[in-house]
């Protein structure tokens, strides 16, 4: 897995311009809860694990807010993954790496992206535990064509879209954006 393309400008761009697109669609729907228009209220992120020049804006998370009744709105996004501090594409793709732990391959995460083994080892508690008994993994996993192999996520996920390997992250982090918003609990069924 090539740390390059979180390197390249071009891919937050590209997940910029996704957000702004859920935004604009939360937007026009109005509020949920009593029909009034929304307005920005976007609020300050401090994103983890990207290059060093994010594109302008890169550091809020897009948000709106009722004018009438003041309802907060956070649109899904494919920047920010919940309350994680590292972005989605850093998660992703660090967790994607499937040569194990070794000593010096922490060291060369801790450098590049500021990521430690503790959290490595979350991330990965986190996709085989966690996503795994999602909704959204369970309606996911039915409509793949082959099988996603659960040991190997989220590599094997990125594996079954189509395209080079930003095509692929952009598409399994537009499959994560409904985890974006909160905490989606773990299905009961299957």
């Amino acid at each position: 897995m090539s740390h390059a393309l979180l390197r390249d400008a071009r891919l937050y761009v590209a997940l910029l311009e996704f957000d702004r697109d859920l935004a604009s669609q939360a937007r026009i729907a109005g509020c949920a809860r009593c029909g009034g228009a929304l307005h920005a209220a976007d609020y300050p992120r401090k994103p983890r694990g990207g290059p060093g020049q994010l594109p302008s804006g890169y550091d809020r998370r897009l948000s709106l807010c009722c004018r009438d009744c003041r309802r907060r709105t956070t649109p899904q996004s494919v920047r920010f993954l919940g309350r994680r501090v590292f972005l989605g594409a850093v998660f992703v793709l660090v967790s994607a790496m499937r040569h194990g732990l070794s000593a010096r391959r922490v060291t060369e995460l801790r450098r590049q992206v500021g990521v430690s083994r503790r959290t490595l080892e979350r991330w990965r508690r986190w996709w085989l535990e966690i996503f795994v008994a999602t909704s959204v993994w369970k309606a996911a996993r039915g409509r793949m064509v082959a099988p996603v192999v659960t040991s190997e996520l989220p590599a094997s996920l990125l594996e079954r879209f189509a395209g080079g390997l930003q095509k692929q992250l952009e598409a399994v982090l537009r499959l994560l954006q409904p985890l974006s918003i909160g905490w989606i609990a773990p299905s009961r069924a299957g």
